[in-house]
């Protein structure tokens, strides 16, 4: 869907900076940097720290995360008891809360609650304490060196940035094209569970974004955005067809894989929202 919404000539652009202002897991950096190898640098940015964090480790130790890793799956798969491996996960899990100043072990006990924690989900409080229950995995595979080992050379080319999404372009010479994947709006409150941070993403905020795009729009950068579309609660909600009046908004279909009824699971429409014209054969 991405690689259909990408400028015309993308492929054929030089000197071009790739920046993601909130880079969350990754797949679209990732995907870029391998289908597209002339981009030669990249931006990535989070507001969360422990994820910047995670990026900047596997970045630059990957063995030494490996080895970490190694030994923390060793001891998870040798637990016998579903009720023994629930233990050894909140006691991670509250080391994990205690933010272990050790870069390498922050990551270690992030990596681990991920693969480890209720559908792979990453939640905060408001008092920033990462509260995903446990879930129920016999053996996951908590060290992934092959995937860790590719991951830390495609970073090779990256520069990465922790704090607000506003501040990514501040070292950016020259022409970017920016992929921005905010926070989704809530479609309703039972969809709002998932807190990615302490500070949450509130209307104010997208609005915020709204303006820093128009302000990268005559600053002569591509950008291209993606978000949930309020019409699929309420037709009659322009929330995002007023914010982004002017540039090219388009509905498209994507898979909802997470809500707690199960019928309300499956397709529905999210956003792509871009100041270049590109017609997608994706309208639902």
């Amino acid at each position: 869907m991405i690689d259909a919404a990408l400028p015309h000539g993308f492929a054929q652009q030089r000197d071009l900076t790739y920046v993601e202002p909130f880079i969350g897991g990754g797949a679209v950096l990732f995907w870029i940097l391998q289908a597209y190898p002339h981009i030669q640098r990249a931006v990535i940015n989070d507001i969360n720290p422990d994820l910047s964090t995670a990026y900047k480790t596997v970045q630059a130790q990957p063995a030494d995360l490996i080895l970490s890793l190694s030994s923390i799956q060793n001891k998870y798969h040798s637990l016998t008891s579903e009720e023994d491996k629930r233990a050894y996960f909140m006691d991670m899990r509250e080391e994990f809360n205690t933010r272990p100043s050790d870069p390498l072990r922050n990551t270690s006990l992030l990596i681990f609650l991920n693969r480890t924690c209720f559908n792979g989900l990453y939640r905060v409080n408001s008092k920033n304490k990462f509260n995903v229950p446990f879930g129920k995995y016999d053996k996951p595979n908590i060290c992934d060196s092959a995937n860790l080992t590719a991951v830390s050379h495609l970073l090779k080319k990256v520069t990465i940035y922790n704090g607000d999404f506003s501040k990514a372009l501040d070292n950016v010479s020259g022409k970017a094209f920016v992929y921005f994947d905010p926070p989704y709006k809530a479609l309703n409150i039972s969809a709002s569970f998932n807190a990615y941070a302490a500070e949450s993403f509130d209307d104010a905020s997208q609005q915020r974004l709204a303006t820093f795009c128009k302000a990268l729009d005559t600053q002569g950068h591509n950008w291209l955005l993606s978000n949930s579309d309020v019409k699929n609660e309420d037709e009659n909600d322009h929330f995002f067809d007023n914010m982004f009046d002017g540039f090219c908004i388009q509905r498209v279909k994507a898979s909802r894989r997470i809500n707690s009824v199960a019928s309300k699971r499956g397709e529905i429409n999210e956003l792509l929202i871009s100041n270049y014209q590109r017609d997608l054969i994706l309208q639902p």
